[in-house]
This record gives structure tokens, C-alpha cells and sequence, in this order.
């Protein structure tokens, strides 16, 4: 049998579709419910007003998602590149349902720029799926101060649903 885009094959299509979307399966849904959740937090303190509202925009969303503040852990490192191993001992600790990484990498004059911003992108990722915890990855990299303020309180709120719902739906799959 081949198969030709677009064209039902009665003998293997057993789906029922509804506005497109198959009907006949289990789907798991987005939960976004913080209440439970315990979430640890890294925060590069380079570009630390940038920082800063990144922290903000995330602390507030994750309160607003139902994650008790007092479940909420922040550590401050110096740089991006030290994100990657302080989010892999507290992912290691087991007392995380979720990470975050805050930080703000701007791009200068040199190729500094692009290491910083790929080594820290992959560290943060060779912890996740070395570890099975979710790390909402909200280290901005930006051409300057300016893309960095208009894109900080945004970003950090998207990191926390981000954490919130990748840490219930890995419950929901295990």
C-alpha cells in the first residue's frame, strides 16, 4: 500500500477526526497547576538588571500559577556558563520538580558571544535529559541592552509556565 498525502486509507485509518484533530486517543492535557511544584531557580548575575527582570517576571507568574514561594529555591551564579553545572547538582538533589535558568548574554565585538550563548544552551540541555528534570532555558541572547529590556519580564514568565507544565506532564507520563 502507498501512501499519498491527504487521503484516507480505510484498511489502516481507524482515527475519527474532529476539527482535524484525532478523537479516538488518550491526549494529555496542558496543566498548568503550580500547587505542589517545587521549583529551583539559577540566576546569572553578568547583565544583572536583566537579571533581575527576568526574575521578576518569572516569581510572579509562578506565584500566580499556585506555586508556594516558599517552594521556590534561587541561587546566583557569576556567569551563564556556570548555569549548566549548578542547575545539574540541584537537579541531582532531588528536591526539584523543575528548573529554571535566568540569564542575559549580549553580544559584543568578539566571538566570546557565541560560545557563551551555544555552551550554555547545550549545558543547560545535556542536564535535562541527562537528569529527567525539565529546565525552562530563559537565558536571553540579544544584540543589545535594548532587546534584552523589552524581552525580560515576558521571557521570565514563560520560563515559569514552562517549568510548571513540563513538570506535570512528565508526572502524567511516568
Amino acid at each position: 500500500m502507498s501512501f499519498t498525502p491527504n487521503s484516507a486509507t480505510s484498511a489502516t485509518a481507524n482515527t475519527n477526526l474532529a476539527n482535524g484533530r484525532c478523537t479516538d486517543l488518550r491526549e494529555i492535557d496542558t496543566n498548568l497547576a503550580g500547587t505542589g511544584l517545587r521549583v529551583g531557580i539559577v540566576m546569572a548575575r553578568f547583565n544583572q538588571d536583566v537579571g533581575e527582570g527576568l526574575l521578576s517576571g518569572c516569581c510572579h507568574e509562578l506565584k500566580r500559577l499556585g506555586v508556594a514561594p516558599a517552594a521556590v529555591t534561587l541561587v546566583s551564579v557569576p556567569g551563564a556558563l556556570e548555569i549548566p553545572l549548578t542547575l545539574q547538582t540541584m537537579a541531582q538533589s532531588g528536591k526539584f520538580d523543575a528548573l529554571v535558568a535566568l540569564g542575559c548574554v549580549i553580544r559584543g565585538e568578539t566571538y566570546h558571544f557565541e560560545i557563551v550563548s551555544n555552551e550554555s544552551a547545550r549545558g543547560v540541555t545535556d542536564v535535562q535529559l541527562t537528569t529527567g528534570i525539565p529546565i525552562a532555558n530563559a537565558v536571553l541572547t540579544v544584540e543589545n541592552d535594548d532587546q534584552a529590556l523589552v524581552r525580560m519580564n515576558q521571557k521570565g514568565m514563560e520560563a515559569a509556565q514552562c517549568a510548571v507544565e513540563m513538570a506535570n506532564l512528565l508526572k502524567a507520563v511516568k
